[in-house]
């Protein structure tokens, strides 16, 4: 079943059409168009294996005569569950040669997650890793397939890696040991079509799904492309998950294989492993979230790596300190760019020319002169430049609406199809936006969002605890950590043995508390809500 996306007015995408930013043409017609324009030129790095673009266009041929053989087709929705290898991005393609939907889970997702994901997109397949961080995604699979029981969507596993012997996970190989046979691009997709499925940051607990078309997806990349002057000679390193919308389309991977430049593909984000990769490929740009710079930068500082050809680096995922953001260029001999955007759509840089004031103190201005912006106040009224207000955009890349969430998106956009983003920016006269604070009770640990409501529900399940508020306060290494206050009868549990009772829940790593505080009792504001400002300024007291 395909899906196409109407939120845009007839009016809105005839102007997006007219003026280029919505081409017209698919994702798996565009890898086509590449593997006859760059035929010969390197495409994909991951380790000692190297594809062309021709490569590319072939292996996406082998990959979609795979899964069209286990019965996927135009529409369908697969959850791709990767770390960071070349089978992500060879999957994905394969995919939308199909005309099919990837949705992009994260490799640190969980029973309960990867389940909700399932459910909601009425997924057909997943496709996961055998063992990842010493985690075993075969037996996630089975769990997730109990759960859905016999009249669930879910009815194949692809496992890169060994399968098992679990009866009917699918060799990630045996979906290429069949010849190519290129077909009709796409399976007769249309650009107009869902493309893939992000994620939302998931602020009222488990995440929303975010539909993409091919239209503006595409110009999401292409957007961000030209503005980091990225062309054949672009060498991307993929540091961060590559399932990330920062690390596959601003401009990430897509972004530099639509301009005909290399994606080589890092195995973790430490800085020695991105660093040998620097000098081994001649890497030009590559993308961060606040947390590494400060390893990075000290790494940098031993002396012991080529970093000459690295052009660029762009911050993202959560604000980036201004003093990290000073010693960063220097540190690294490139351009820093901070990046500000969201899955949703919008994206922020600064400019590769903007003074460095603005690149460390702002976290950029739209990519598009299309990109419709509203800062305003508690009562929706316009706020003067300078002033603090929530941030509502709408524009020819951003959704109008969440992935089968029709009751959340009665709040969640203006009638007029404003997306209400949650962040509280300031605007200044030039364009660009700094990040102040969130609306939305949600924490940014080193990038990854938690929605606070869904940990505290999971703390509550645990025996001795009666009420549970979970904070975010700052922190110079992760941006916020996470600090869980909780009642107790008799001791309260440590951070490890709340994080092991977390894991038995379904819940992610990263969702697990820092901290641990026990109080005798939760303070209140007027309206009868857990005070959080109250209990955060605990921490601070001596």
């Amino acid at each position: 079943m395909t899906e196409k996306l109407t939120g845009w007015s007839e009016v809105e995408s005839a102007r997006y059409r007219a003026v280029g930013h919505w081409e017209g043409v698919t994702f798996g017609a565009r890898l086509r168009e590449a593997g006859t324009d760059h035929g010969d030129r390197v495409a994909l790095v991951d380790g000692d294996r190297r594809w062309t673009y021709a490569d590319l266009d072939t292996e996406a041929d082998r990959v979609a005569h795979g899964l069209r053989g286990l019965g996927i087709e135009r529409g369908d929705r697969v959850v791709v569950q990767l770390p960071n290898c070349a089978e992500f991005v060879l999957t994905w393609f394969g995919l939308q040669r199909l005309g099919a939907v990837p949705v992009h889970a994260m490799p640190g997702h969980r029973r309960r997650e990867v389940g909700h994901l399932v459910r909601v997109s009425g997924a057909v397949a997943c496709v996961v890793p055998d063992r990842h961080a010493r985690f075993d995604h075969r037996q996630l699979m089975r769990e997730v397939r109990a759960e859905q029981g016999r009249d669930g969507s879910l009815r194949t596993v692809v496992v890169v890696g060994d399968p098992g012997s679990e009866h009917g996970f699918v060799p990630f190989d045996a979906l290429r040991a069949a010849p190519p046979t290129p077909g009709a691009d796409d399976g007769g997709a249309d650009s107009a079509d869902v493309a893939l499925l992000l994620l939302s940051g998931g602020t009222t607990g488990l995440p929303k799904l975010i539909p993409r078309t091919h239209d503006d997806y595409a110009y999401n990349a292409r957007a961000c492309a030209g503005i980091c002057a990225l062309d054949e000679r672009t060498v991307y390193l993929a540091v961060l998950p590559v399932g990330f919308n920062f690390t596959f389309a601003c401009p990430g991977v897509l972004g530099t294989l639509m301009a005909g430049g290399t994606v080589v593909i890092a195995p973790d984000p430490s800085p020695q492993t991105a660093f040998a990769l620097v000098e081994r490929e001649g890497v030009t740009l590559t993308s961060l979230t606040p947390p590494l710079v400060t390893h990075w930068v000290a790494e940098a500082a031993s002396g012991a790596w080529d970093l000459g050809s690295l052009s660029v680096v762009q911050v993202g995922g959560a604000r980036l300190p201004e003093e990290h953001a000073r010693e960063l260029g220097p540190a690294l001999g490139a351009t820093v760019q901070q990046v500000f955007g969201m899955a949703e759509g919008l994206i922020n840089l600064t400019r590769l020319d903007d003074p460095e004031d603005l690149v460390c103190a702002t976290q950029g201005r739209p990519v598009s002169p299309d990109d419709e912006i509203l800062v305003v106040d508690a009562d929706g009224r316009p706020v003067p430049d300078g002033a603090a207000g929530e941030l509502l955009t709408r524009g020819p890349y951003t959704l109008r609406g969440y992935y089968r969430a029709e009751e959340h998106n009665r709040t969640a956009f203006t009638p007029d199809g404003y997306y209400r983003t949650g962040d509280v920016v300031r605007r200044l006269p030039s364009g660009h936006l700094v990040v102040v604070g969130r609306i939305k009770d949600q924490i940014n640990r080193g990038g990854e969002k938690i929605a606070a409501v869904e940990v505290e529900e999971q703390l509550l399940t645990h025996p001795a605890i009666t009420a549970a508020a979970l904070v975010g306060v700052p922190d110079e290494r992760r941006g916020e950590r996470t600090v869980a206050f909780v009642v107790c009868d008799g001791e309260a549990p440590g951070a490890r043995e709340l994080a092991a009772h977390l894991r038995v829940r379904g819940l992610a790593g990263y969702k697990s508390p820092d901290e641990v505080v026990q109080v005798a009792g939760l303070p209140l504001t007027a309206v009868g809500k857990v005070d959080k400002a109250t209990l955060a300024q605990t921490l601070l007291r001596p």
